[in-house]
C-alpha cells in the first residue's frame, strides 16, 4: 500500500470512529455518503476498527445498520493542547514509518487519542493532516522485535549474537561493515556488545564494539538475521559519540573516494543543503566549514559540490580536481553560443 493511500485509509478510518460516536446507529450507505466511498470500503473499515478493539455491532434488515458497542470509553486526556496536536501528527506520520507494524500500532494509539480529544482539537489536528503532504524517499522495514531485542541488550550490556551479510570490499578500522570484494555479500556470524541503535530517515543502524575484529563497528539492520541476546554481560566500555560514528560510517566507509572540500559558508548552511547521511560538516576559521562525504564517482561529488553554489577549495582527493577541471570543460562548452 503506497504512503498516500495508507494516509488516506488511517483518516476515512478515524473520520467512520468519529461518526459512530456521534449518533447510535448508521445505515451502511449513511456511512458511505458521508465518507465519500462505497458500502464494501465501509464494511472493510468496520472491520479494521474491530481489529483495532472497537466492537462495532452490526444488525441486518429493514432499519439495521452499524453501531459502536460499549466499552469504547478511555479516561480524560491528560495532554496539553500543544501536546495533543504534536502527539496525533506524530502518529500520523508514524503511520508510513520503517518499523513493521508502527502504522497499525500508531492507527490504534491514534484511534484512541482521537477518541478523548476535544473538537477542537480534533479539527486542529485534521486541518494540519489535511494541508499536509509527505515526501520521504523508500526505508527499509524493520521488524519491531529485533529493535527490542537490540534495545533491551543495549539497556542491560548482555552481548548480541547473529549473522551478517556485508555490502561489498572491507571498511578500515570503525568503519561500516563490507564484506570482501569478490564474495558477493558474504554472511558470517558476529558477537558484539552493542551500545546504541541510530535511525536515518531510510534505516536503522547498531553501533557496538565487535568481540571478534576487537574494533568499534556499525551495523545495519536489515542486514542482520537470527539475532540472539547471550547471558554473556560485559562490562561497558568507553565509547565514540554513536550518532557521529554512524554518520561517519555511512557516509565514508561504504565508498571508493572520500573527499574533504572547503566551503565559504557557515557549517550550518550547509547542513541545511546536505543530510547528515550524505556528508558530514565540519568547523573551520574565517568563515568558512568542510564538506566530508564519500562517493564512488568522483564526477558526482564534483556536481554536488557545484549545486550547493559555494565557494569551494577541493582539499582531498587531488583527482576531484581534476573531475572539477573536466566539469567545468562541459559546462563551458554547453554556454556556447553558435
Amino acid at each position: 500500500m503506497s504512503r498516500m493511500t495508507a494516509e488516506g485509509t488511517t483518516e476515512r478510518v478515524l473520520r467512520l470512529l468519529s461518526l459512530l460516536q456521534r449518533r447510535l446507529s448508521w445505515t451502511a450507505t449513511e456511512l458511505a455518503d458521508e465518507l465519500g466511498v462505497t458500502d464494501r470500503s465501509v464494511r472493510r473499515d468496520v472491520e479494521r476498527l474491530r481489529a483495532l478493539g472497537y466492537p462495532v455491532h452490526a444488525t441486518a434488515g429493514v432499519g439495521g445498520g452499524y453501531q459502536l458497542g460499549a466499552g469504547t470509553r478511555l479516561p480524560p486526556l491528560l495532554l496539553d493542547d500543544e501536546e495533543a496536536i504534536a502527539t496525533a501528527v506524530s502518529l500520523r506520520l508514524a503511520s508510513g514509518g520503517t518499523v513493521a507494524g508502527a502504522g497499525e500500532a500508531a492507527l490504534r494509539a491514534l484511534a484512541k487519542l482521537d477518541q478523548v480529544m476535544p473538537p477542537r482539537l480534533r479539527g486542529e489536528v485534521r486541518a494540519v493532516h489535511g494541508a499536509t503532504e509527505t515526501l520521504l524517499g523508500p526505508g527499509v522495514e524493520i521488524d519491531a522485535e529485533l529493535l527490542v531485542t537490540l534495545a533491551r541488550a543495549c539497556r542491560d550490556a548482555v552481548r548480541v549474537r547473529f549473522l551478517y551479510t556485508s555490502a561489498r570490499a572491507g571498511a578500515g578500522r570503525g568503519g561500516a561493515e563490507r564484506g570482501g570484494a569478490g564474495d558477493g555479500g558474504a554472511e558470517r556470524e558476529r558477537t558484539v556488545e552493542p551500545v546504541r541503535m541510530v535511525a536515518t530517515s531510510r534505516r536503522w543502524y547498531l553501533m557496538a564494539y565487535d568481540v571478534d575484529r576487537d574494533d568499534w563497528r556499525t551495523f545495519r539492520l536489515d542486514r542482520m538475521r537470527d539475532v540472539t541476546a547471550t547471558t554473556w554481560r560485559f562490562q561497558p566500555r568507553e565509547h565514540p559519540d554513536p550518532v557521529a560514528f554512524v554518520q561517519r560510517g555511512v557516509t565514508e566507509a561504504p565508498y571508493r573516494h572520500l573527499a574533504r572540500v572547503r566551503l565559504r559558508a557557515r557549517p550550518e548552511q550547509v547542513r541545511e543543503l546536505v543530510p547528515p547521511q550524505v556528508g558530514r560538516v565540519e568547523e573551520d576559521r574565517d568563515g568558512w566549514c568542510v564538506l566530508v562525504s564519500g562517493g564512488d564517482n568522483l564526477d558526482a561529488i564534483a556536481v554536488h559540490v557545484a549545486w550547493l553554489g559555494f565557494e569551494a577549495e577541493v582539499l582531498e582527493p587531488p583527482e576531484l580536481r581534476e573531475s572539477a577541471a573536466r566539469l567545468a570543460r562541459r559546462l563551458a562548452a554547453m554556454a556556447q553560443v553558435e
